[in-house]
């Protein structure tokens, strides 16, 4: 039921800036609890939210393991619990690593929409993982590039994804050589130190951060950081979840969903960073977009 996660785009949007109203917008969302399995080098994530433009109850359990030594293991594993909000009832269990992967990148399509460049040819992606899938189809399919560029840091993946693509992949052999003169970048790897460099960006381009979603890890250098105009998904969550935003001491401009309200402006002819940390009411739309086509269907 989520083949085509651009059908998520309304939804998301209007989740993102009910989220960015306040009280006002009726999303009521902490900021994840992220508890440590220190023996194993793991992260168990909590992340509750109700919204109450969707009458929608969900919390998502996220697993993330950082050097796993089976690679056949995802690095992130999560289900979605959706709730009856009006008597708690468990109506459902959704599997979370799907819905992950399509709300992420569908909000990432979300922010590059408002903030690319106005004539973007040039998509990179760092990373082969997961979330390079998700974001490849859903910018492939709403936007359209002349070149699309993948690096990994171990080439047999970025090979391997290319083969699997939909279009054209040009394979770069560093990551300096998929970046430079790119219009738009995704970074989606479990990178802990910078891999993407500010003097390697054209300027101009428009970056969507989505790894690095601890306050000690990084994708993103000082440099790129602070000559950027930054958008986050929540400032709250970036200022205690993003080591890209607290370690640059970087200042947010705005979240997403305050220029989808239209209280802040997109800026798309600026150097621009989207730090999508990811929200639970993003899983809460999505869980009930896939609740209620399965309902439809049954």
């Amino acid at each position: 039921h989520l083949h085509r996660a651009s059908l998520l785009l309304p939804a998301l949007e209007a989740a993102l800036a009910n989220f960015s109203g306040g009280a006002a917008g009726g999303v009521v969302q902490p900021v994840r609890t992220v508890l440590p399995v220190p023996r194993h080098g793991g992260y168990l994530g909590v992340m509750p939210a109700y919204s109450a433009a969707d009458d929608a109850l969900t919390t998502k359990l996220v697993t993330f393991y950082e050097h796993l030594k089976d690679s056949s293991v995802p690095s992130h594993q999560a289900t979605v619990l959706l709730f009856d909000p009006s008597n708690g009832t468990l109506k459902a269990v959704l599997d979370g690593s799907v819905i992950t992967a399509k709300r992420t990148a569908a909000v990432s399509a979300i922010a590059t929409k408002l903030l690319m460049p106005p004539f973007a040819e040039v998509l990179c992606i760092l990373g082969a993982g997961v979330q390079a899938y998700s974001h490849y189809d859903i910018f492939t399919e709403l936007f359209t590039f002349k070149e699309v560029r993948i690096w990994n840091r171990t080439k047999e993946r970025a090979v391997q994804f290319a083969s699997a693509a939909s279009g054209p992949v040009r394979v770069c052999s560093s990551a300096q050589e998929a970046v430079t003169g790119a219009d738009v970048i995704v970074t989606v790897t479990m990178a802990t130190a910078p891999i993407l460099f500010g003097d390697w960006v054209k300027p101009g381009a428009h970056i969507n951060a989505v790894g690095a979603s601890r306050p000690d890890w990084r994708e993103l250098d000082d440099e790129l950081m602070k000559n950027s105009v930054l958008f986050v998904d929540s400032r709250d969550a970036a200022l205690t979840e993003s080591g890209d935003v607290i370690l640059s001491g970087a200042e947010i401009f705005a979240e997403l969903g305050e220029v989808l309200k239209g209280t802040k402006p997109a800026l798309p002819e600026k150097t621009t960073v989207f730090k999508s940390l990811g929200m639970a009411v993003e899983d809460t739309v999505a869980a009930k977009f896939v609740y209620d086509a399965w309902s439809a269907g049954n």
